[in-house]
């Protein structure tokens, strides 16, 4: 069984920072790939940032530079430190995991089968 929690939502001003944070507990042993997605409104969801087993991390072209995801293995966290936000990153936030799979973008959703229940980010001009 994997669960995720997050927490550090909330509302911020556009050009601000906010920390979000995600608390996994997995026993299975399969996860391979933790990161964090994000769906606005009427849109798909999308991959921000992820980072594999092996610490490899991948990041959304939007927020690099902006974002970034950090993973403390001893404390079973995953954090994703938001700096310079924009109005266009409002949205849910989802802290994700999965196992390891050959091919395509480590961004894809569907690639991650434990989700948490998300945390709402709200940016505001």
């Amino acid at each position: 069984q994997v669960q995720l929690v997050e927490s550090g939502g909330g509302s911020v001003q556009s050009g601000g920072s906010l920390r979000l944070s995600c608390v996994i507990t997995d026993s299975t042993n399969t996860i391979y790939y933790v990161g964090w997605f994000r769906q606005a409104p009427g849109k798909e969801r999308e991959g921000v940032a992820v980072i594999g087993e092996n610490g490899r991390i991948t990041y959304e072209e939007s927020v690099k530079g902006r974002f970034t995801i950090s993973q403390d293995k001893a404390k079973n966290t995953v954090d994703l430190q938001m700096d310079s936000v924009k109005d266009e990153d409002t949205a849910m936030y989802y802290c994700a995991a999965g196992p390891y799979t050959f091919g395509g973008s480590p961004l894809a959703a569907r690639r991650y089968n434990f989700w948490g229940r998300g945390t709402q980010v709200t940016v505001s001009s």
